[in-house]
C-alpha cells in the first residue's frame, strides 16, 4: 500500500449510542478517510463507534492504525484487522502515540474517554506542544450542550476566544474533514510529544 496522503486521529465512543445518526456518521468518516487515501489512527477497539469507523476506513481502502493499552485489550475487544495494532502499557503511551502518528484530530460522539482525549489534545495545542488542527463533529446536536458551556467559560473569563478558535466545529463530516486535512497540510512543525507531555 502506498504511503497515506494524511493521517487523522479519531476519538469516539466504544459504544454505539442510541441514535442511528452516530453510527452513520462514523461510517461516513471512515469512508471519507479511505476514499481520500488516508490513514485512521484510533483507540484500537472493535466495538461501538470505534469499530464502525475502523471497519468503514478499511473497506474504503484506507489504512488503520490502532493503539490500545494491554488492560483494555479484552474490555474494548482489540481490533485484530488493523494494519498496525500497537498494544501499549499505559493510557499515557496510547495518547502520545496516537497524537504523534496523526496530522489532525477529530472527535465524534462519545463518552468520558472521548471528552478527556479531546480536551487533552486541545490543551496541548494551546500550550504549543503541537500545531495540528482539532475538530469536533456535532452530530444530531450531541455536543450542543458542551459548546454552550464552553461559550459560558469564555464569557466568564476562564477561556479566550483564541482558545475556542483552536477547535473547529461542524455537523458535516466531509466538510470538516476536508478543512482539517487542508489545515494540516500547512503545518511544518513536528514535535515529539513524548518529550513534552
Amino acid at each position: 500500500m502506498a504511503e497515506p496522503a494524511f493521517s487523522v486521529c479519531v476519538y469516539c465512543g466504544s459504544r454505539p449510542g442510541d441514535n442511528p445518526a452516530y453510527t452513520q456518521v462514523a461510517q461516513a468518516v471512515g469512508q471519507w478517510i479511505g476514499a481520500h487515501q488516508g490513514q485512521l489512527v484510533y483507540g484500537g477497539g472493535r466495538s461501538g463507534l470505534m469499530g464502525t469507523v475502523a471497519e468503514a476506513t478499511r473497506l474504503a481502502g484506507g489504512r488503520v492504525v490502532g493503539v490500545i493499552p494491554q488492560a483494555l485489550v479484552d474490555k474494548e475487544l482489540a481490533n485484530r484487522q488493523c494494519d498496525e495494532l500497537h498494544i501499549v502499557q499505559t493510557m499515557h503511551e496510547r495518547k502520545a502515540m496516537m497524537a504523534e502518528r496523526s496530522d489532525a484530530f477529530l472527535a465524534l460522539p462519545g463518552g468520558i474517554g472521548t471528552f478527556e482525549e479531546l480536551f487533552e489534545v486541545w490543551t496541548w495545542r494551546q500550550l504549543g506542544y503541537h500545531d495540528k488542527p482539532l475538530g469536533l463533529l456535532n452530530v444530531a446536536g450531541y455536543y450542543d450542550g458542551l459548546l454552550g458551556f464552553l461559550e459560558t467559560s469564555v464569557a466568564s473569563g476562564f477561556m479566550g476566544e483564541w482558545q475556542m478558535g483552536l477547535l473547529h466545529t461542524g455537523s458535516d463530516s466531509s466538510e470538516l474533514l476536508q478543512s482539517l486535512v487542508e489545515q494540516a497540510g500547512t503545518n511544518a512543525r513536528q514535535i515529539p510529544l513524548r518529550s513534552v507531555i
